[in-house]
């Protein structure tokens, strides 16, 4: 029996190409020049699935790929894949869920930690010699977080775990929006499921970690912030177009908030001469939530594995609903 044949558009772990290898041929994009749709087209055409992190596919892309079955992303996102699109071609879209819940929630807290105390901040204050005898203890205050109140704007598998770092170790209050009602949440850290605007009003600290959809776009703008404490701090998570930069960096400039933590951002890579590379405020990093190398390697394997089920005609166990 032929081995089906897939087609990997990025680079992955040795022991994941591997795997891949013992169940199917492969044709792997190694080329530094960036993969154009034109060519990720033609590529398709003959194979039987493909591994597509970091890209994207919908209907236009596949219609004319008769022989493809499954296309796997190492992500949990994939707001730049049409599932419904796909279906329409009978083609599966995977994802890597739950693998990378524990390193994202480690993060988010880091990003937490951060903003409240303002590390980043005051270490860039230290390493620029701004630290003096002069220098007043007022100016270096941040905001506590043990038994403050965190709001959770979207509890999934990665709200739930830091819930559980909040309130295990830092006994903190727990709000959360959602669209359905946590009880195991409720009942285990003391959770309180809430309308939006009461989150805002009451939480110390708010973590943004909504998917990514026409409803959630911009779901934190100017009306949302001027709810939120002077003294809360805002952590984004989700995706960078779940808030209003503009708004945001408004009410950061004008310090209607104390801080902002941020992981994502509308435009990725970050433009040099954006507004926040010049506030304080904000504590920034470059999309690293699930960024160690244990974790992204167990994402590429988890990836390879639904892309071979797929591929040998076989249901993988990380299908998105179309």
């Amino acid at each position: 029996m032929n081995k089906p044949h897939v087609f990997l558009a990025n680079q992955v772990p040795t022991d994941v190409l591997s795997y891949i290898s013992t169940h199917c041929e492969y044709t792997l994009w190694d080329s530094k020049k960036p993969l154009t749709k034109e060519e990720l087209k033609k590529a398709l055409k003959s194979v039987d699935g493909a591994l597509l992190t970091g890209h994207g596919a919908d209907a236009d892309l596949v219609k004319d790929c008769n022989n493809l079955k499954v296309i796997s992303t190492a992500t949990v996102g994939y707001d730049r894949f049409d599932p419904k699109g796909l279906a329409a071609h009978d083609v599966l879209l995977t994802h890597t869920p739950y693998v990378l819940d524990e390193t994202v929630a480690d993060l988010l807290f880091g990003l937490i930690l951060s903003g409240t105390r303002r590390i980043a901040e005051l270490h860039e204050h230290v390493k620029a010699g701004k630290w003096s005898k002069e220098t007043s203890q007022h100016s270096l205050y941040g905001q506590d977080v043990h038994q403050k109140t965190l709001g959770i704007i979207g509890m999934g598998r990665i709200g739930e775990k830091i819930v559980h770092r909040a309130k295990e170790g830092f006994d903190m209050s727990i709000l959360y929006h959602n669209r359905s009602s946590r009880k195991e949440v409720e009942e285990t850290y003391g959770a309180k499921k809430v309308e939006l605007n009461t989150l805002l009003e009451e939480s110390d600290i708010v973590v943004l970690m909504v998917p990514l959809t026409d409803e959630t776009k911009h779901l934190i703008g100017q009306e949302e912030l001027a709810k939120m404490k002077p003294t809360a701090l805002l952590v984004n998570g989700a995706r960078g177009p779940v808030v209003d930069e503009s708004a945001l960096i408004e009410a950061l400039e004008n310090k209607e908030i104390f801080g902002a933590a941020l992981d994502v951002f509308e435009q990725e890579p970050l433009p040099n001469n954006h507004p926040f590379l010049n506030l304080e405020n904000v504590t920034l990093t470059p999309h690293i939530g699930s960024a160690t190398a244990a974790t992204r390697e167990a994402m590429a394997m988890r990836a390879a594995e639904n892309l071979v089920a797929g591929a040998l005609g076989k249901t993988p166990q990380d299908i998105v609903k179309a």
